[in-house]
């Protein structure tokens, strides 16, 4: 159970960095607009926003792999299901406000991780 918690929790920090890569550097590319469905006029309107947005998914993917690092078994459990909560409430956030698939892709594994987090 601890190897498949370490691997979903490695799958959202992934995610998180990818998140980061695509809103950070991809935002006004191609890759980013078709992926946000944004026009170029629109992302170069936004683009301080999303690269801000990016910095904070790193965010989210440094506390989960400082999760999976610290050394103190008991804080760094409570570390990664700090940033699993985190990352599954900004999830549902992002489905209410912005686009219902964010629900599923960035709150999904994450709700994933934490469930088998909680089970070991």
């Amino acid at each position: 159970m601890t190897t498949l918690m370490t691997m979903l929790v490695l799958l959202v920090a992934l995610e998180h960095l990818y998140f980061l890569y695509l809103e950070m550097f991809l935002w006004t590319k191609p890759k980013g607009l078709k992926t946000f469905g944004n026009t170029p006029e629109k992302a170069e309107a936004t683009r301080v926003l999303a690269a801000n947005q990016g910095l904070y998914n790193g965010f989210l993917a440094a506390g989960l792999v400082f999760g999976l690092l610290y050394p103190d078994a008991g804080a760094a459990a409570h570390i990664r299901m700090f940033f699993l909560v985190c990352v599954i409430v900004a999830g549902i956030y992002g489905g209410l406000t912005a686009k219902r698939t964010i629900l599923y892709i960035q709150g999904g594994p994450a709700l994933l991780a934490l469930a088998v987090h909680l089970m070991r």
